[in-house]
């Protein structure tokens, strides 16, 4: 499986590399593409936020050349109806997914920063995505990649990592 990481202008280099050598160590091999821009379109005036899905389609699809997957990042703060917040959202029939890093990063919730702590929740987000394009749904074991993260907390507790059930399900894809 081939994965593309697509970076809104401006994200770390060190975060998007760190991103790139781990995803390629769980899916095989990964690569940072060129960034992308965020259509003014998305961006809702009353949440003062951007619209997932409006984002998610500004993405390239995956051309089977280079790409399998497509996964981009963004520093906006994402919504979807219905929900105040999403960390990210996956098109399984695109094979495009989108997370982002402005509400897995301390400063949000007016702490220190801590590139080591953003690093994990970006790559436990970016992995929670990949395996919905991959097919999976949200887990009920807490502790599995899979499970749903409706805040930081959720997202910290969870690990890495896919439960036994859900690992099969990859197993049996890539």
């Amino acid at each position: 499986m081939r994965i593309c990481i697509i970076p809104e202008t401006g994200i770390d280099e060190h975060l998007l590399l760190s991103l790139e050598e781990k995803l390629s160590e769980i899916f095989g091999k990964t690569k940072i593409k060129t960034d992308f821009l965020i259509p003014e379109a998305a961006f809702n005036l009353y949440r003062q936020q951007f619209n997932a899905e409006t984002v998610l389609k500004s993405l390239p699809f995956p051309n089977g050349k280079e790409c399998d997957l497509v996964l981009g990042i963004t520093e906006k703060d994402l919504f979807v109806d219905g929900l105040n917040f999403v960390f990210g959202i996956a098109d399984p029939l695109s094979g495009r997914a989108l997370i982002s890093i402005a509400r897995l990063k301390n400063s949000f919730y007016r702490l220190p920063e801590d590139k080591k702590l953003l690093k994990i929740r970006a790559l436990k987000e970016a992995v929670h995505e990949i395996g919905h394009l991959l097919g999976l749904p949200h887990c009920y074991n807490k502790r599995c990649v899979m499970s749903f993260s409706n805040s930081i907390v959720d997202v910290d507790r969870k690990s890495l990592h896919f439960c036994p059930e859900c690992q099969n399900v990859i197993n049996s894809t890539i």
